[in-house]
């Protein structure tokens, strides 16, 4: 899923010096805000405390990502934005003795979480900045995250703007804004006025976009003769990329045909069961499908994985094994086409009351205009199809996982009824129904995002000497996942009375303390003040 409106050119047949030949090229992707105006910009930080010169985190439990079960109390020392010290202070049900401790100094800051548990900073792998046309202002959509310990965020396609993004990247970087770091992927072709429609021209582009600074490139697909040099001069000058296959272009480079080339990570799955296909080449698209027609698109595309080889096949282990040896990203974001599978739960889940801004609601609504939107009649056979795509996907993905793959976490929110923070946790959720063990999901939310964007050596786990991203709640997330969800979830108090229980508390980037809950009621009186308008 991805928040695209394409603008499609077809270079005419064209003959001189004896060469024919006919190039489809998407030139232009604009994300739906770029067509409307970019989102407002964040304002100056006014939420947090610290950096500390010293912080010190007492009694938590650790549940990292490094494959380490949970332990603890611990006590977690921080220095400016560094972890400098991880020192165990005890055993469960015994008192902590104070002389075990790191020494607090005069003017330490100290956060008291006895039995609280910590967690590195989430990375949401596929996380779009709002929109203009959706309403939804970029503090909006960066207090979302941050509420649900989101403290990195992969922008496919930097929609408002590289010049935005970049801005906004260093802004938070500084930490002059309440926003997660930020990771700029930019649209191939972004910027430029004109079609790519050579691979002179593609070469060119790459060039430009790093000596931008961008941290790497968000394709739809492209011709072979303009995708593949493209993805190669990318390689080469170390940036990494990301790839939502589209259908107009994956029948001439699927998933495996563009890892090769040196794609580094994907997007959803589009590509993947085509690379998977043993009996055909295209996709079984019936006679009056048209792919501007987004329930077509959508109803086709539950029917895919059906159409690729059986699972434990020779063809289904030869492209897992060929992926595998490229160190290949899947990020396959499942909770986007959720509704697909079950329109109701997702239009009614609790949090849209008091979290999803008026304006988003109506982008969400039936269209055939807006963007995943393509409830034109949605019913009980569609639902099934996708419910037993599901099921074919989630084995490809967990078998990867097992067979020591990379798999990340991302939401792509914003579309679908899916929203900012809230589908970041459905999609932890959905590992876990994937097969994944819930340290597996831990995992997947950050070491293994840090590891896909090439940043494992500053975040994505609590150690020594990395950037301060912690998350600090009450519950038990492996307990039950559903804890993550900024409402909390529904339970049974000792008075038999229902209460949401849950929620993060403390999101920790950068050495801030940001109290998610207090971020949370932000978001509360940005959509109360919307709905007053």
């Amino acid at each position: 899923m991805c928040p695209i409106k394409i603008t499609v050119y077809y270079l005419s047949e064209k003959l001189a010096d004896m060469r024919s030949f006919l190039t489809l090229v998407i030139c232009t992707i604009c994300i739906t805000l770029q067509i409307n105006g970019q989102v407002s910009d964040a304002p100056s930080r006014s939420e947090g405390k610290g950096p500390f010169k010293r912080l010190i985190i007492r009694g938590v439990t650790l549940i990292n990502s490094t494959g380490a079960p949970p332990y603890g109390p611990v006590d977690i020392v921080v220095e400016g934005n560094k972890i400098t010290e991880i020192k165990s202070v005890g055993y469960p049900g015994v008192a902590i003795a104070e002389k075990s401790r790191p020494v607090v100094n005069p003017g330490d800051e100290v956060l008291e979480c006895e039995g609280m548990y910590a967690l590195p900073g989430f990375i949401d792998m596929h996380g779009h900045i709002g929109g203009k046309s959706q309403g939804t202002p970029s503090e909006y959509v960066f207090k979302l995250w941050l509420g649900h310990g989101i403290t990195t965020v992969r922008d496919p396609g930097s929609g408002n703007g590289l010049d935005w993004n970049l801005a906004h990247k260093t802004k938070s970087a500084k930490n002059e804004i309440t926003a997660p770091r930020i990771f700029c992927y930019t649209t191939f072709g972004q910027g430029w006025d004109k079609p790519i429609s050579t691979a002179e021209e593609g070469i060119a582009w790459v060039r430009e976009n790093a000596a931008k600074g961008a941290d790497g490139i968000k394709f739809f697909g492209a011709p072979p003769t303009i995708f593949a040099p493209a993805l190669a001069e990318n390689k080469k000058l170390g940036l990494r990329s990301a790839c939502h296959h589209a259908q107009l272009e994956v029948a001439r480079m699927n998933v495996l045909a563009s890892a090769k080339a040196g794609l580094t990570s994907m997007e959803h799955w589009y590509g993947l069961p085509e690379a998977l296909f043993e009996d055909k080449t295209i996709q079984d698209y019936p006679p009056d499908y048209n792919y501007n027609n987004e329930q077509h698109r959508f109803e086709e595309a539950g029917k895919l994985w059906k159409q690729a080889c059986q699972p434990g096949s020779d063809k289904w282990n030869s492209v897992m094994d060929q992926l595998l040896a490229l160190d290949f990203t899947l990020d396959p974001t499942f909770n986007i086409y959720e509704a697909n599978r079950d329109l109701m739960r997702a239009r009614n889940a609790e949090w849209h009351k008091d979290f999803t801004l008026p304006s988003l609601w109506k982008f969400y609504a039936p269209s055939r205009v807006s963007h995943g939107s393509y409830w034109f009649e949605w019913g009980t056979e569609q639902e099934v199809a996708w419910r037993q795509n599901y099921q074919l996907w989630m084995r490809f993905v967990n078998e990867y996982k097992n067979r020591g793959g990379r798999v990340t976490a991302g939401s792509d929110s914003g579309f679908i009824y899916q929203l900012y923070g809230f589908g970041y946790v459905r999609e932890l959720e959905l590992l876990r129904e994937a097969g994944f063990h819930p340290l597996e999901v831990i995992r997947a939310a950050t070491i293994k995002g840090a590891e896909a964007l090439g940043a494992d050596k500053e975040i994505g786990s609590i150690e020594v000497n990395k950037k301060a991203d912690i998350i600090i709640m009450k519950k038990n997330p492996l307990s039950n996942l559903k804890y993550l969800y900024g409402t909390g979830t529904l339970v049974l108090n000792d008075k038999n009375e229902e209460e949401m229980a849950g929620g993060v508390d403390f999101t920790i980037k950068d050495g801030i303390v940001y109290d998610a809950k207090k971020l949370l009621e932000d978001v509360k009186n940005i959509v109360k003040k919307a709905k007053e308008e």
